[in-house]
């Protein structure tokens, strides 16, 4: 259900609304527009009381929302929602680059990869300090060490850090440094992971798993968004199907659907889709090109020694090439649809 107000609607009328919404044992999730503001609700199982809440000043329309995912769906927002971090907005009318090595190196090499980033204008930078691996015997990440390089690189560049966040356990040392938590597809539906992120302060990217479906991805959000965390991302990175010829099988309709179905902003991950360096930009132009708000790409300065993901990550001169190219894709593939920012 919906609570829509009036145009001229005062913060004490919404603030009544949302009262008498707790009142009725249910839970109020306020949606501020450009042009009015939203309740959403959310913890009934049955009909909501319509008239009770009707009657209040200030409100416009009560609609149902016929969705399970009620608080990402664009029947509930039909404005874009644009993530501030730092002052660089992720969704809306530019394109967002992130870019960094897949995980957090040496200090020397970490700080090299960041400032030749920083020098060709990219202000997010992406590292995993702990690393979930297919092999136990694979490099795990640095972890608690690997956070204090990137708070180093955070600091000196003043890049936004984006890495990821793998258990409940080291989620509070990572939000100390990362201005974004990743949420991996191996996570995406860990319920208990993704109701602690719902309570933190910091937006979040989250990965499509590797067989989920869009209605997974959607309500995987709708668990951080039901925690108070309205900051979600999407991030399109590939899913397994029975293709050998790619790592994963780029789902380029996925992103499309999913602009479709909700206001979130959604990336795609052409590193982890392709697995082959040399198919990392055209995959990059066609999920620019189905709607993408921007893209996680894995950038080297020497993608030969690279720690992890060497096979599919480009090096800084071949990531620039790609991103004056994909900012022309962008004038051809506008948004659609005119954002507000949270």
């Amino acid at each position: 259900m919906l609570v829509v107000m009036r145009v001229d609607a005062t913060d004490a009328q919404v603030d009544a609304v949302c009262a008498a919404i707790k009142n009725l044992g249910y839970e109020p999730h306020p949606m501020p527009g450009a042009q009015r503001t939203a309740v959403c609700i959310t913890g009934n199982e049955g009909a909501v009381d319509r008239d009770r809440l009707a009657q209040l000043a200030g409100v416009r329309e009560i609609i149902r929302v016929s969705k399970q995912y009620k608080l990402v769906s664009l029947e509930t927002k039909s404005e874009r929602t644009v993530v501030d971090v730092r002052g660089e907005p992720i969704g809306g009318q530019e394109l967002t680059l992130i870019a960094g090595p897949c995980s957090v190196e040496t200090e020397e090499r970490t700080m090299a990869i960041a400032e030749a980033l920083t020098a060709i204008g990219i202000k997010f930078f992406r590292a995993g300090a702990y690393k979930p691996r297919t092999s136990p015997y694979a490099f795990q990440g640095l972890e608690e060490e690997g956070l204090k390089i990137l708070a180093k690189v955070r600091e000196t560049f003043g890049l936004r850090i984006v890495t990821e966040a793998m258990s409940e356990e080291t989620l509070p040392a990572v939000a100390e440094v990362a201005d974004v938590l990743q949420i991996g597809a191996r996570n995406m539906q860990n319920t208990a992971l993704l109701k602690k992120i719902g309570k933190c302060a910091l937006p979040v990217l989250l990965k499509r798993g590797a067989a989920a479906t869009l209605e997974e991805l959607l309500m995987a959000g709708e668990y951080i968004m039901s925690g108070g965390n309205h900051q979600v991302i999407f991030c399109e990175r590939g899913i397994r199907t029975f293709g050998d010829h790619v790592r994963n099988t780029l789902d380029v309709s996925a992103i499309a659907a999913v602009k479709e179905l909700s206001h979130l902003p959604t990336l795609g991950d052409p590193s982890h889709a392709a697995g082959k360096r040399n198919l990392v930009p055209p995959l990059a132009r066609a999920a620019v090109a189905a709607g993408a708000d921007g893209l996680i790409v894995e950038v080297h300065t020497d993608p030969s020694t690279a720690w992890s993901d060497g096979a599919q990550t480009l090096s800084v001169e071949e990531f620039k090439r790609l991103a004056d190219e994909l900012r022309h894709y962008r004038e051809v593939f506008p948004p659609t649809q005119s954002p507000v920012a949270i």
